[in-house]
């Protein structure tokens, strides 16, 4: 078992410890103000702590006080590298290039303004570690601010300011344009190094004859490369890292993953904005704002759990959605779910439930993951019609058959009503999808249900046997039950023993994945 010793290096104020040993040390100790009696304090601590260990051998106690005075001092933030540029200069596709996330990563589009919201990813070389930003194309002239363009530039300049390292592409293949050199400008009075990449330069020896206008920019020496092809990459990423930090500590991945789904326009990346408590995606009622699947950490609950918050873009009909940038939205959301833990089911109140969304409802229950079901835009709902809450759950629960198990949270993002209750809810169901129960219950329960109703004959004189279960999986919780022959047992049967085991072991807020197996 691992101990965690955490102290301030002036002695000042408490010592916080983590061990399953009650009355051995308390969650706060104030320290007295004279100095040796301080000392004596921490040689007791250690020497107490060192016996325990003495009398079990299965757990392993180091303290190095030397290691934690000097941690202070060592980079715990893992550094980022941010991507910025005018709009369809390649961008995604070299941040696509550096995570090695083609199939996963930024959506590429010939379009312009396919990237809105600033996307982090996961990148590595040469032994370092670091996260990789994609922001949107940068517009300067106020002429041209129409749609979102204000928002995206607003998102691509919190990314600049959190950036240890920023990389400035241009696109080699055409004129330098004054959103470039409005941006080359910005950049040299930022107190952070600003690496010049030109992107599209696929011959190498053409560029040598055009170099002149893009040292003019006065960033430095320019970067011939070719994200879509690689070329030249492997130059770009060895002068990024030489002005990075090395990170000390590894970048801690062991988060709970949360995917925010549901039709265009329901408050997804408001409930985001909230949870994150900044304007970490772009809001607005035009439906199909956020277009790129969107990571952002966060700590929160009553665990102080690390959350993965995912945002996604709004689910359509399948037939309104044509080939082509909605095509890989809708995609990005599928695999968000299939990733995550658990899934943020958002219903507009105001609307109510729809055929979509219990399509949406069939999708996450097929994908076997913990949901909650989030009913936003509470505050639209007049006073005079608001029912029950119990009995508004009883309803919700009635046209979402396949997740009736979630849990239902009344909220209101714009009011954050409720909102604040949205990690409890997932620290529960998360629990439930992680959940292992010994066989023996299992099979207590199955005798249990067998006695109260028998498996049906059927009409050849045939009746299922069941020899006994166990659960083979987690995350959801998997069960195989063993038979005589799976083809005697109905739907209506097999969803009655999944209800006894529901009744009997809770299971709320998580999927379960039954197994009917014959024993051959």
């Amino acid at each position: 078992m691992d101990y965690f010793l955490a102290f301030q290096t002036n002695f000042s104020s408490k010592i916080l410890i983590n061990n399953r040993f009650s009355g051995l040390f308390c969650k706060k100790t104030n320290f007295p103000s004279n100095r040796f009696q301080k000392k004596k304090v921490f040689k007791n601590i250690t020497k107490l702590r060192l016996n325990q260990n003495n009398q079990d051998n299965s757990d392993k106690f180091y303290v190095n006080f030397k290691e934690y005075k000097n941690a202070e001092n060592q980079n715990r933030r893992i550094p980022i590298v941010t991507i910025v540029g005018r709009g369809n200069v390649g961008k995604s596709t070299l941040v696509n290039r550096i995570s090695g996330t083609f199939e996963n990563g930024s959506i590429v589009h010939d379009m312009i303004g396919i990237t809105r919201d600033k996307n982090y990813r996961n990148g590595f070389w040469c032994e370092h570690q670091f996260l990789v930003t994609d922001t949107g194309g940068f517009v300067f002239e106020e002429n041209q601010l129409a749609n979102f363009d204000s928002d995206i530039k607003e998102q691509a300049l919190i990314a600049i300011e959190e950036a240890n390292v920023i990389i400035f592409l241009v696109d080699g293949r055409c004129e330098l344009e004054k959103n470039d050199l409005e941006l080359a400008n910005y950049l040299k009075f930022q107190k952070k190094p600003v690496i010049l990449a030109v992107n599209k330069c696929e011959n190498l020896k053409n560029f040598e004859v055009e170099s002149s206008k893009f040292w003019s920019l006065g960033i430095g020496e320019p970067i011939p490369i070719s994200a879509i092809h690689g070329t030249n990459t492997d130059t770009l990423l060895d002068k990024t890292i030489e002005k990075l930090p090395k990170i000390n500590f590894p970048f801690d991945e062991n988060s709970i993953k949360i995917a925010i789904v549901g039709k265009p326009n329901v408050g997804k990346s408001s409930i985001l904005n909230f949870l994150t408590n900044r304007k970490r995606a772009i809001v607005s009622d035009f439906p199909g704002t956020t277009r790129d699947s969107c990571d952002s950490f966060v700590s929160g609950g009553s665990n102080s759990n690390i959350y993965n918050l995912i945002d996604t873009a709004g689910i359509r009909k399948k037939k309104m959605i044509e080939y082509g940038p909605e095509f890989f939205m809708i995609n990005r959301t599928f695999k968000s779910i299939q990733k995550c833990d658990c899934v943020l089911f958002v219903i507009d109140a105001s609307t109510g439930i729809t055929e979509q969304d219990q399509k949406l409802a069939e999708r996450i229950n097929d994908e076997g993951k913990a949901c909650v079901i989030i009913f936003n835009k509470w505050d639209k709902i007049p006073s005079e019609e608001k029912l029950n809450f119990q009995n508004f759950r009883i309803i919700i629960r009635r046209m979402l058959l396949p997740i009736q198990w979630a849990d239902v949270l009344f909220t209101s993002a714009k009011t954050g009503n409720s909102c604040n209750k949205i990690f409890d809810y997932v620290d529960s169901a998360v629990t439930q999808y992680n959940r292992h129960v010994p066989t023996s219950v299992y099979n207590e329960i199955v005798q249990d249900s067998i006695n109260w109703r028998s498996p049906p004959v059927m009409k050849a004189g045939k009746q299922g046997k069941i020899y006994y279960c166990t659960q083979i999986t987690n995350r959801p919780p998997g069960i195989a039950i063993f038979v005589n022959d799976a083809n005697l047992f109905s739907d209506t049967y097999k969803k009655y023993i999944e209800s006894q085991f529901r009744t009997a072991l809770g299971f709320k807020g998580t999927s379960l994945k039954i197994l009917w197996t014959t024993r051959r």
